[in-house]
C-alpha cells in the first residue's frame, strides 16, 4: 500500500503545514487534516519516514499542541506517507552518538512516544508496509493498531548495537514475542500480532484508512469530555493493581459528574434519543 494523502470530504477546519496560532510551527515531517471529528496526522519523511532527531521534536511539538493544529478533532489516525508507515531510526545518527551525547538524544526520543501515549485524545495507528523499531514504538504508543495485510513489525536494534523498543513491544505481544523480537531482530506479521490481540484488525491495504476512520467513527461519537477522561484513565490505570486501577476509575467518575455531558448521556437513555453533547 502507498499510503499518499487521500481525497475525503475535508470541514474548513482542516490544515496543512501552517504556522496560525501562536503555537502552531511550521513542520517539515508531519502532515495532517481534519475532517470532522477525526484528524490524520502522515510521517511524511520518504522514503520510508525514518525518523531523525527533528521529527521526533515535531512528534512531540505536533502531539502536545493538537487543540492548536487539530482544534475540532476527538481522535486521530497516524499513518505513514508512501509505502511504508516507519522504517525506525534514522541509522546515520547512530554513528555519531556517544555516551556523553546518548543521554540528550534518548530524551528526545523518549518524549515523542510519550507525546503520543499521553495526547489527551484517543489515537489509532494505521500501519501499512513495516513498522521498524522505531515504527514499531510509535504504533505501541497509540491506544489502538489497525494495520494492513503484509505489514510486518520488527525491533532491529540488536543488529546496529543499540537498545529500545522492547517495552513498546510488551503493550502488543506477550513476553516470549517481545524476547523474541529483540533478541532475534527478525519481523512479525500484522496477522501473527493480531492472534496475539496486538492489532485491532488486518485489512486489505487499500481498505486500510476506512477502516482505520470506521474505528475512529465508534470513538468520535462520544462526549469529548468523556474522552478526554478515558484516555487519562486508560493511561493511569495500566499497570496499576486491580483495586488501585478500580479505585482510580471510580474517583474519575466523580470528577466527570460535574459536567453537563455526563448528564446528558444518562438523560438521552433514559429518553431514548441521541445525546447531544456540548463538550462540557
Amino acid at each position: 500500500m502507498e499510503a499518499t494523502i487521500r481525497t475525503r470530504p475535508v470541514t474548513a477546519s482542516a490544515y496543512g503545514r501552517s504556522n496560525k496560532g501562536t503555537s502552531m510551527k511550521d513542520l517539515q515531517f508531519l502532515q495532517w487534516k481534519t475532517d470532522q471529528k477525526v484528524g490524520t496526522v502522515w510521517l511524511t519523511r520518504p522514503p520510508v519516514n525514518a525518523v531523525t532527531r527533528e521529527m521526533y521534536a515535531e512528534i512531540k511539538w505536533f502531539f502536545t499542541h493538537t487543540e492548536e493544529y487539530l482544534p475540532e478533532v476527538r481522535a486521530i489516525v497516524l499513518t505513514g506517507a508512501g509505502k511504508h508507515f516507519c522504517g525506525g531510526n534514522d541509522l546515520t545518527e547512530f554513528q555519531t552518538m556517544t555516551p556523553e551525547n546518548a543521554g540528550e538524544r534518548m530524551l528526545a526520543v523518549r518524549e515523542a512516544f510519550w507525546s503520543i501515549y499521553d495526547c489527551p485524545l484517543p489515537v489509532i495507528a494505521a500501519v501499512h508496509g513495516v513498522a521498524v523499531g522505531t515504527g514499531l514504538a510509535l504504533a505501541a504508543s497509540c491506544d489502538l493498531v489497525v494495520a494492513a495485510k503484509g505489514a510486518t513489525f520488527r525491533l532491529p536494534e540488536v543488529n546496529v548495537g543499540v537498545m529500545g523498543g522492547a517495552k513498546h513491544a510488551s503493550r502488543l505481544v506477550p513476553q516470549q514475542l517481545v524476547r523474541y523480537l529483540h533478541l532475534t531482530g527478525e519481523p512479525l506479521s500484522a496477522e501473527e500480532l493480531a492472534q496475539q490481540g496486538g492489532v485491532l484488525k488486518v485489512v486489505d491495504p487499500d481498505q486500510l484508512l476506512d477502516v482505520a476512520y470506521d474505528v475512529a467513527a465508534k470513538v468520535v461519537r462520544h462526549s469529548p469530555v468523556t474522552l478526554r477522561f478515558a484516555k487519562r484513565s486508560l493511561n493511569a490505570i495500566e499497570y496499576q493493581d486491580l483495586k488501585g486501577g478500580y479505585e482510580f476509575e471510580q474517583g474519575l467518575s466523580g470528577e466527570l459528574s460535574a459536567y453537563s455531558d455526563a448528564k446528558e448521556a444518562v438523560a438521552a437513555f433514559f429518553e431514548h434519543r441521541a445525546p447531544a453533547y456540548t463538550g462540557a
